[in-house]
């Protein structure tokens, strides 16, 4: 499960709360003036990060001041203060500070010392400070700050920002119909902008529908459709309006209102609109919010292009069908506009962020596009121009993700909260049964009249929100290329046996005389998801095993099983994560678990867990199987007992022939790597296009 984003801004209190004052401490001001308001301030400032080593959301903070650009020092910096510049920059807030030129000394003008913001204005020219160009530092004593990686609606992606106190973010649709308030989402209303703590309108003169797309798209909804505006007229009519801005003349492909070009009332707000009336926009939902079935089948989103990895609706790491075999996008000139069409595509509203760097996980396989350039109309990401991939171009690392805008639902009026039910009387639902892919609790399959024969607080299900998850896969040509057939002695499988890795009809063999035929394989499991994948249960619930001197950490860990070709099970196995641990990691990752000396157990992101063929439980019992056509199929963390982001790509199957001697597998592919017509061809039987074992 995962958690709305209010989870991580209450881990960012704390946080800083506990690391903070630690750094104040570090710079000690000597006796200055008392800092005043600065005094004098410009009506446009430029802000810019420099310096190096740094990422794109770090730096030496610059100030743009009367034609020259300078530094600010860190003499009384604060955590306050680097949330007014975030903010300044187009980022959400700061998450850290760095003093003492930690990103190289600057150069020219040192503008401002001895600044003190509270954390909430809206400009740092308004915090108090000993005014501009007053100070006594020298560039060493530069400051820095760390904003955190998330963009405000409506920035210019640039490392310039320049800022004007009239921009306009926060903008929403108002309905005006009584019926159409009450129902979520709201797609048709005047378009109102935040100005001073109140919500004033929008002119409609020269308004066009390209305005409309760009209002539509914030909303998190594809596209735009005509509006009634003789209804809207009478409406405006018995109402009292405040104009805030008098002409909009958008392109279509903003991703904000704020980035189109925008003509401010000069005077005060509740100017009339000559000639017009409040702007009004209708918007076209994507199938997940339709608000009927009919529409619902109407409206069809991309087969071509999907999202994979997101802890919400809405965001992912971007993959595209080609050839029949998914991969993955190379975040090379990687941008919003691109990211859009994506977003539309998929059903939702203009991008929020185009993620680069694998933020949302890496993909397997192949990366099927790079540099991709869109101008943000093109109805499909393959419509864009890109370039193919070549072997060095791209890693995994560099695939690209989106964070999409979607609608607002109010579900965090169907709160679900996780506390000691010890005061519990009533059960309200049961038999809740998910794909994963609802957007709130009451929307999945569950019995119509509670039916909970074991009642009392113990009972009550509860949950534990992440805004990240591991993500296993299977090394699936490691598969492939390992199999083979070995008749292996009763006497060498009594450990075996005690841990159920043989069939059934081994109980009934004459121990210890005799063999049993089993298919052996390497099996590696990558973590290419956002955290580590842990065993559900604590050191302190792990069950030891004499026999092969471990201990499990989870009962079920894998499902190995042959299937018929009409899907019936004709043999099984099952391992026991016996050991879970890093054997191998890509490249700047450690290794953090290892299962010697009773160590801690599980997968670090990066990193991979090699089962051998030769160890004991890595096999299929095919003792009793006869010649034939086959599937095998693997599934990993089968029970769904720790969360991942995606369970889709957790199941591994190939083609298997085995003549009653040798055995052959090709076609070894994960679970969704296919497209589901290469999926059917390759399975050749209906209701087996997933990885749950029946």
């Amino acid at each position: 499960m995962f958690c709305p984003s209010s989870c991580l801004w209450i881990k960012w209190g704390i946080l800083c709360n506990i690391w903070f004052p630690s750094l104040l401490a570090q710079t000690t001001p000597s006796l200055r003036p008392s800092p005043t308001p600065t005094s004098q301030s410009p009506e446009r400032l430029k802000f810019r990060l420099a310096g190096h080593p740094r990422k794109h959301n770090e730096g030496r903070i610059e100030v743009f001041y009367k034609g020259e650009w300078g530094t600010i020092c860190d003499d009384d910096f604060s955590l306050a203060n680097a949330n007014v510049l975030c903010r300044q920059l187009g980022f959400v807030s700061a998450t850290g500070w760095a003093h003492s030129a930690k990103y190289g000394k600057g150069s020219g003008k040192i503008w401002l010392d001895n600044i003190q913001c509270s954390g909430s204005e809206r400009s740092i020219s308004v915090c108090k400070s000993r005014g501009w160009g007053n100070s006594d530092c020298t560039h060493d004593e530069d400051a820095g700050v760390i904003c955190k990686d998330e963009r405000l609606p409506g920035f210019v992606d640039s490392n310039v920002i320049e800022v004007d106190e009239r921009k306009v973010e926060e903008v929403r649709l108002r309905p005006v119909v009584t019926t159409a308030s009450r129902r979520l989402p709201v797609t048709e209303g005047v378009v109102e902008v935040k100005y001073k703590d109140s919500w004033v309108q929008v002119c409609d003169n020269g308004w066009t529908p390209k305005n409309s797309r760009v209002v539509c798209g914030m909303m998190g909804f594809p596209h735009e459709r005509k509006v009634n505006k003789n209804f809207y007229k009478l409406y405006a009519e018995r109402q009292k309006n405040y104009y805030f801005v008098h002409s909009v003349a958008c392109l279509g492909t903003e991703v904000h209102l704020a980035a189109c070009p925008l003509e401010f009332n000069q005077g005060n707000a509740t100017e009339t609109c000559a000639g017009g009336m409040p702007a009004a926009v209708s918007c076209v939902p994507g199938p997940e919010y339709a608000q009927n079935r009919a529409m619902k089948k109407k409206l069809k989103t991309s087969s071509t292009v999907r999202l994979k990895g997101g802890a919400r609706p809405g965001e992912g790491r971007v993959e595209v069908l080609k050839g029949s075999e998914w991969g993955t996008v190379c975040d090379d000139r990687w941008n919003l506009q691109a990211a859009s069409v994506v977003c539309r595509e998929m059903g939702y509203g203009s991008a929020k962020l185009a993620l680069t760097g694998a933020r949302m996980g890496q993909g397997i396989g192949p990366i099927h596009m790079n540099e991709v350039q869109c101008t943000g109309h093109e109805r499909s990401l393959l419509n864009c121009n890109f370039k193919n991939i070549t072997a060095e171009d791209c890693k995994h690392t560099e695939d690209a993700a989106v964070r999409c805008n979607v609608p607002y639902m109010g579900y965090e009026k169907t709160e679900t909260w996780y506390w000691d039910g010890s005061n519990v009387t009533d059960m309200v639902m049961s038999g809740v049964k998910c794909t994963g892919d609802e957007l709130s609790l009451s929307q999945c399959q569950h019995h119509k009249t509670v039916s909970c024969q074991k009642s009392g607080a113990r009972f009550s299900a509860g949950v534990i929100c992440s805004e990240t998850a591991s993500d296993l896969v299977l090394n699936a040509p490691l598969v492939q290329q390992s199999v083979y057939i070995e008749d292996r002695p009763l006497h060498m499988l009594y450990c075996a046996a005690e841990e159920n890795c043989l069939s059934s009809t081994a109980s009934k063999a004459n121990w210890p005389y005799g063999h049993r035929r089993l298919l052996r394989f390497s099996s590696e499991i990558h973590n290419i998801g956002r955290a580590d994948f842990r065993p559900k249960a604590g050191r302190h619930s792990w069950v030891w095993h004499a026999c092969h001197g471990h201990y499990h950490s989870m009962d079920i860990f894998t499902h190995y099983d042959l299937l018929s070709i009409n899907g019936t099970k004709v043999a099984e196995g099952h391992k026991a994560s016996f050991c879970l641990e890093d054997n191998e990691c890509q490249e700047g990752v450690s290794k953090r678990y290892e299962c010697a000396n009773f160590g801690e157990q599980g997968i670090t992101v990066g990193c991979r867990d090699l089962y051998r063929h030769d160890i004991d439980c890595q096999w299929i019992d095919i003792t009793d199987v006869k010649p034939g056509n086959y599937i095998l199929q693997i599934v990993i963390n089968p029970n769904y007992e720790v969360s991942e982001s995606d369970f889709t790509n957790n199941g591994m199957k190939c083609n298997c022939k085995y003549d009653g001697h040798r055995i052959w597998l090709h076609n070894c592919h994960t679970g969704d790597s296919f497209s589901e017509e290469a999926e059917r061809k390759f399975e050749k039987y209906p209701g087996q296009i997933n990885n749950q074992i029946s």
